[in-house]
C-alpha cells in the first residue's frame, strides 16, 4: 500500500480519529512554549537569582544557536524513506529526549552564576532541538493529509485549541498545584520545590502526547504523499533548501511571522510579571486565568476558519494581528489615563479577563491563518520547483519561532533592565515609576510589530482560488498556471 501512496494529497476531508490524533500530539508543543515563554526567565531570574538581561540573553542565544538545527531537520525528514513513511520515524524517536531534557532545564545543579548559565544554555538547546524532531515533521503532516484549501485551516484549528489546551491545563496546575505559597516563600511564583514537580508533570504530558499522536496517526502512512527520493548528497540537500527559501509566498509569511512572534515571546515572557506586579492578581485570579484564556482560545478554534473562508486567509490575518496588538494595549493605555480600575478595585479582574478573551482570540486566530498558509505554500513551490518540500517550510516557520521567541525573551528582559526591575521583588514593593515604566514601553513595542505583521500578512501572494487551480494542475486534471503567482 505504501508504494502505491500518491504524490500530491487528496483534497478530503480527514476523519475525526485522524485529527484528534493528530491534534493531540500539539499539547506536548503548548506544555513547551508556556514553559519557555511564561515561566523561564522568571524562574532563572526570580527564583535562582540571576540578572534578566543574561538570562534573557543567554536564553535567546540558546534558541538562535538552536533555530539553525531546525532547516536541516526540515531536509532530512523530506528525504527519509522508511516503511513508516517520512515523519513517524522522527515522532516517534523524539518522544524520550524530549521529556529528559525538561527534567533537566528545570532542576539546575547549585553551582555559581556563570556555571548556572551554561547549564541553562545547553539544557535549552537540548529541549528545543529534541522538540524540532517531533515538531517540524509532525506539521509536516498538515499539507501531506489534505490538499483542500479549508480543510487545511481546520486541521491547523485543531492543532492550536490542543496546542493552547495543553498549556492552559499546565498554566493552571501551576498556580493551583505546584507555585503555591508557602511559610518560607509566601509568593508562590518563587517556590523553587514547585517548579520541580511541575517540570515532572510536564514532561510526562509531552511524552504521552507525543506517542498518542504518532500512534494515533501511524495508520495514515499508507495514504500519505511519497514522491521520489531526492538525489544527492549534503551539496544537492543545501541547493534543495535554498531553492524552497526563495519562493515568494514563503519569504512573505516568514517576514510576517518575524514580527507576531516576537510579539508572542514578549508578551508570554512579560505575562508574570504584569500579572503579578501591575494587577498585582491575587492566587485565585490566577487560578482562573487559565480558563479565561482558553475561552479565547476556542472563539479562535470556531471563528477564525469560518472568517477567513469568506475573506481570505491573509486579509483575516492581518486584521486579527492588529486588532490583538489594539486589545492588548488597550488597559495599559487606559490606566495611563486614570481611566482603568486599579489594583483591589472588584472591577479590575473582570475589565481585564473580557479584553484577554479577546485578544486571545485573535492572537490565536493570527497563528491558526499563518499555519495554515503555510502549508499551502507547498503546492505552490512544487508549482515551481517539481518538489514537495513540506519539512523545509515548517522548518523555516520554527525557525523564525525559535529565533523570535528568543528575540522576545531578550526584549523582554532588556525592558525590564530598562524599567530598573529590582530581583527577587513582591507584588507591591516595587517603586511606582518602574511599574509606569513597564507599563508604557511593554503596550506600545507590542502593538508597533502587530502591525509590522499586518502589513506583511497583506503582501501574501495567492489565495484560495489559485491555490485550487495550482492543485488541479497538479494532479492532472488541467495545467498549472506559472504566471499566477
Amino acid at each position: 500500500m505504501a508504494d502505491a501512496a500518491p504524490a500530491l494529497p487528496p483534497v478530503r476531508r480527514v476523519g475525526r480519529t485522524t485529527l484528534a490524533a493528530y491534534g493531540f500530539g500539539a499539547v506536548a508543543y503548548g506544555v513547551k512554549d508556556l514553559g519557555f515563554g511564561t515561566f523561564l526567565l522568571l524562574f532563572y531570574n526570580q527564583v535562582i537569582g540571576l540578572p534578566s538581561a543574561q538570562v534573557g540573553f543567554v536564553i535567546m542565544c540558546a534558541l538562535l544557536f538552536d533555530a539553525c538545527i531546525d532547516p536541516a531537520i526540515g531536509v532530512a525528514s523530506d528525504r527519509t524513506r522508511s516503511r513508516w513513511g517520512r515523519r513517524h520515524p522522527w515522532m516517534y524517536a523524539a518522544a524520550l529526549p524530549i521529556a529528559l531534557g525538561w527534567l533537566a532545564l528545570w532542576n539546575p545543579p547549585d553551582w555559581q552564576g556563570p556555571a548556572v548559565l551554561a547549564w541553562l544554555f545547553a539544557s535549552a538547546v537540548f529541549v528545543r532541538s529534541a522538540v524540532s524532531s517531533y515538531e517540524v515533521p509532525s506539521q509536516a503532516l498538515t499539507p501531506e493529509l489534505t490538499a483542500d484549501y479549508d480543510e487545511r485551516t481546520r486541521i491547523t484549528a485543531w492543532r492550536y485549541i490542543f496546542g493552547w489546551a495543553g498549556g492552559m491545563v499546565m498554566l493552571f496546575v501551576a498556580y493551583r498545584i505546584f507555585l503555591l505559597p508557602t511559610e518560607a516563600q509566601p509568593n508562590g511564583l518563587l517556590n523553587r520545590a514547585g517548579y520541580q514537580g511541575l517540570a515532572i508533570a510536564g514532561a510526562t504530558v509531552m511524552f504521552v502526547a507525543i506517542m498518542v499522536s504518532a500512534l494515533g496517526t501511524h495508520r495514515e502512512i499508507g495514504r500519505l504523499p511519497r514522491p521520489p527520493a531526492a538525489t544527492g548528497g549534503f551539496r544537492a540537500a543545501v541547493r534543495e533548501l535554498v531553492a524552497a527559501a526563495r519562493n515568494r509566498a514563503f519569504l512573505v509569511l516568514l517576514l510576517a511571522g518575524l514580527f507576531a512572534y516576537t510579539n508572542q515571546g514578549v508578551g508570554f515572557a512579560l505575562s508574570n510579571y504584569v500579572y503579578g506586579y501591575v494587577w498585582r492578581f491575587e492566587s485565585a485570579t490566577f487560578a482562573m486565568l487559565a480558563g479565561v484564556l482558553f475561552v479565547g482560545v476556542t472563539i479562535a478554534f470556531f471563528a477564525a476558519p469560518r472568517i477567513a473562508a469568506r475573506f481570505g486567509k491573509p486579509k483575516t490575518a492581518a486584521m486579527l494581528v492588529v486588532a490583538s496588538g489594539l486589545l492588548h494595549g488597550s488597559p495599559f493605555w487606559l490606566r495611563a489615563a486614570g481611566l482603568f480600575p486599579e489594583p483591589g478595585d472588584p472591577a479590575q479582574v473582570p475589565s481585564l479577563f473580557a479584553i484577554y478573551i479577546f485578544n486571545t482570540a485573535c492572537s490565536v486566530g493570527t497563528a491558526i491563518l499563518g499555519a495554515s498558509m503555510m502549508a499551502d505554500i507547498a503546492e505552490h513551490s512544487e508549482a515551481e520547483t517539481g518538489r514537495r518540500n513540506e519539512g523545509v517550510f515548517y522548518a523555516g516557520a520554527f525557525f523564525i519561532q525559535k529565533c523570535t521567541s528568543g528575540v522576545g525573551i531578550f526584549v523582554a528582559g532588556v525592558i525590564l533592565a530598562a524599567a530598573g526591575f529590582p530581583e527577587n521583588a513582591q507584588p507591591g514593593q516595587v517603586a511606582a515609576e518602574t511599574i509606569d515604566r513597564l507599563a508604557t514601553l511593554f503596550p506600545l513595542l507590542y502593538l508597533t510589530l502587530a502591525c509590522s505583521a499586518a502589513i506583511a500578512f497583506l503582501r501574501f501572494p495567492f489565495g484560495a482560488d489559485e491555490h485550487r487551480v495550482r492543485v488541479a494542475g497538479l494532479a492532472g486534471d488541467g495545467e498549472v498556471d506559472r504566471s499566477r503567482p
